[in-house]
């Protein structure tokens, strides 16, 4: 009976591998042993990455309402209690938006809620 080897699927298996490897330095992106431990890490800095992205954009959010609120005499925090005593349910990214994009539109809101 002939000798088997487990050959086809390690290559496809290595091959994978080194394809996510592309453009990492050095031996990071030739050498397997090297590229199991680069591409690991790569992928647990990636899914922590797509959690700090969510922060990051929330954190974003709150300056730009923020700097939108001083320039109209109010700050951050009395403008969100006046959002919700107004029972007016915008998210802060729609809030920044509106900062960014309408400030008319934003300062006809923090006139309205700074009124209630």
């Amino acid at each position: 009976m002939a000798r088997t080897t487990y050959a086809v699927p390690s290559r496809k298996r290595r091959k994978r591998t080194l394809e996510m490897a592309k453009g990492f330095y050095g031996n990071s992106s030739r050498n397997i042993r090297n590229v199991y431990d680069a591409v690991d890490k790569a992928l647990s800095h990636a899914y922590v990455g797509r959690k700090q992205k969510k922060r990051q954009y929330r954190g974003l959010w709150i300056v730009r309402i923020n700097a939108a609120c001083r320039a109209l005499d109010v700050n951050y925090s009395r403008f969100m209690d006046g959002l919700k005593k107004a029972n007016i349910e915008l998210n802060r990214k729609v809030l920044a938006d509106l900062a960014v994009n309408e400030p008319a539109e934003f300062k006809a809101l923090v006139e309205r809620v700074t009124k209630a």
